[in-house]
């Protein structure tokens, strides 16, 4: 389980990511000051809806969108409209 901490800072780190650009889920948890918690980053992701903060830019190390709470195939869509991939 992921704190109240750990998950305010993702979804601060995650809200400032720039349109058109994207961070990996263990970057993002990199940054929140836990590397090893990739998978708790797609946690707090999985259950983010709020509109300021773009989870659909965090995405998996190996170049793949991942999965998205609103839809894998919607994740995609996104991405291409900020032309973050083509």
């Amino acid at each position: 389980m992921h704190s109240s901490l750990f998950r305010d800072r993702v979804l601060e780190i995650v809200r400032n990511i720039p349109r058109g650009k994207m961070m990996t889920y263990k970057a993002v948890a990199t940054a929140a000051g836990n590397p090893g918690a990739s998978r708790a980053v797609g946690a707090v992701m999985k259950t983010n809806f709020h509109p300021d903060i773009p989870c659909h830019r965090v995405i998996r190390s190996d170049g793949t969108p991942g999965e998205y709470n609103r839809g894998a195939a919607q994740k995609i869509v996104l991405l291409r409209e900020e032309g973050a991939i083509v």
